[in-house]
C-alpha cells in the first residue's frame, strides 16, 4: 500500500485530486463495483436459498444495470 503525503497539496485541484485518491484508498480499490449483488448470492447456499444475481434473475438484472447507471448519472 502507498504511504501518505505529509504535506498538503498546494492548490485546488492538488487537492481535489488528493481527495479523490483517499476515498478510493478507504473503500481499498479504484473504479466501480461492477456487481453490486451481494457475493453470499453466488455461493452454493445462496443459490439454493434462491437469491437472485443477475445472471439468474432478469429482474434483478433490470435493478443492477438501473443502480449503476444511476451512480453513473451522480459522478
Amino acid at each position: 500500500m502507498t504511504e501518505r503525503k505529509t504535506a498538503a497539496p498546494k492548490d485546488a485541484a492538488q487537492q481535489e485530486a488528493q481527495k479523490t485518491i483517499d476515498r478510493a484508498e478507504e473503500r481499498g480499490l479504484l473504479g466501480v463495483e461492477v456487481d453490486p449483488t451481494p457475493n453470499e448470492n453466488y455461493t452454493v447456499a445462496g443459490v439454493l436459498a434462491g437469491a437472485p444475481t443477475p445472471e439468474t434473475d432478469l429482474d434483478h438484472a433490470r435493478q443492477v444495470r438501473q443502480q449503476l447507471d444511476d451512480d453513473a448519472r451522480q459522478r
